[in-house]
């Protein structure tokens, strides 16, 4: 919640080519009166000289010069608007196959994805990817936008025989139909995107705006255990604060108390939550996703890339890893190859032991491959030097998430789903 009393949704949009994606998100701007008086000035003079009679509302998203001149989304972009109740993060990621990468790291850190089709052309192969992104990176909740409905006559046939082939995926997939949303939408014409449509009366959903906004964001996060990597070491220099020493981090997952029995990790001791401080106030309980320094009651050995845990939900500890990854750099991935994992704020390095098999990403199973390279997605083994503390992705994303960086250059190599 913000100081006003909004919760927030973080939102990732996915469509294919000319699907209408960045329109839906103008829209939504223009209908939430998010956007400034100067960029509406800017639509409708562009829109003018493109000789449009109706507002592009993708010139509000479409912010590289080459997006706006080739119609594409290229890059991933963070949007922000809000309404009374809800604030609301989007990131608009390309849908086409060479931008795998950009869509993976956009939606790694949502809860919602929505997956635009055009009723024209139905579910396609970038239907099918988009899909299984969503489906590997375990967003809570899907929202099936079917637009374009002006162009098909609103027909509701055509929006079923979608929703039938889309069902397919959904069977293939490990969402439950009660995380699906279809909804009939015209980005163009304004129709059950902030406003309910007169032209689909067969439609008695939620418009897409009202649906988004009854998603509460409890109901979207998965993990129900306490995180909390240790980022510094509190030990200030000054008389008042001489035998003060508190762990500071951001806390994942669920919820830390004062007098809660926790072990430190990787060296096992246990102890009693003294303190939470937050900037200059002592709390008593630590909400997720809130950075805090905690204070312990004994004297324990604890330093940057521990991890904090109630004693009663400890993470699996191991020298070996199964993930699934996603290759997000042209050097190739290979058995054999180190590289630095680094998970949270903790380094380790990594061997590369095993790869299992190169997934294809549309639910029609895997192969087996000698390399990953940039945008593909494998089933990959490491062996590394020291544990690390983990849970599966698909039961805590924070702590059950990394990334590979290339040893001499530094680069990131690949983002990592531990399985």
């Amino acid at each position: 919640m913000d100081i006003q009393g909004r919760k927030l949704i973080k939102i990732a949009t996915a469509g294919s080519v000319d699907d209408g994606k960045s329109t839906l998100i103008g829209r939504l701007l223009y209908d939430t009166k998010s956007l400034t008086t100067d960029k509406i000035e800017a639509i409708e003079r562009n829109s003018k000289q493109r000789g449009y009679d109706y507002l592009d509302f993708s010139l509000a998203t479409d912010g590289l010069v080459a997006e706006r001149e080739q119609g594409i989304t290229i890059d991933v972009a963070h949007i922000y608007f809000n309404t009374d109740k809800t604030n609301f993060i989007v990131a608009d990621t390309p849908g086409h196959v060479e931008y795998t990468r950009n869509m993976v790291t956009g939606a790694s850190t949502s809860q919602v994805a929505i997956i635009l089709i055009d009723a024209r052309k139905g579910v396609i192969e970038q239907t099918y990817r988009h899909f299984f992104i969503a489906n590997l990176l375990r967003l809570s909740h899907v929202v099936v936008a079917i637009n374009k409905m002006d162009l098909v006559d609103y027909s509701e046939e055509t929006f079923l025989k979608i929703k039938s082939d889309f069902d397919q995926l959904v069977a293939k997939s490990d969402f439950d139909e009660d995380q699906i949303t279809f909804i009939p939408v015209s980005a163009l014409k304004g129709e059950n995107v902030t406003k309910s449509s007169t032209h689909m009366p067969w439609y008695v959903g939620n418009t897409l705006l009202d649906h988004l906004e009854v998603l509460e964001p409890q109901d979207l996060e998965e993990s129900t255990v306490a995180r909390f990597p240790v980022q510094y070491v509190i030990r200030p220099k000054t008389e008042a604060y001489h035998d003060f020493r508190g762990f500071s981090g951001v806390l994942y997952g669920n919820s830390l108390k004062v007098g809660d029995r926790v072990t430190l990790l990787p060296s096992g001791n246990e102890s009693t939550i003294k303190g939470i401080h937050f900037f200059d106030q002592e709390i008593e309980e630590a909400a997720p996703g809130s950075s805090v320094t905690i204070t312990l009651t004994e004297e324990v050995d604890c330093s940057r890339g521990d991890m904090i845990v109630k004693s009663s939900e400890l993470p699996q500890s191991e020298k070996m890893l199964s993930a699934t990854i996603c290759q997000v750099n042209s050097k190739g991935l290979r058995v054999g190859q180190k590289y630095i994992l680094q998970h949270g704020v903790n380094r380790v390095l990594a061997k590369v032991d095993q790869i299992e098999a190169k997934v294809h990403a549309d639910f029609s199973g895997a192969e087996a491959s000698e390399e990953l390279r940039l945008n593909d997605i494998g089933k990959v083994h490491f062996r590394l030097s020291k544990p690390i503390h983990f849970d599966s992705y698909s039961s805590h994303k924070s702590n059950g998430s990394f990334i590979l960086i290339d040893e001499s250059s530094y680069d990131t190599i690949s983002v990592g789903f531990i399985n």
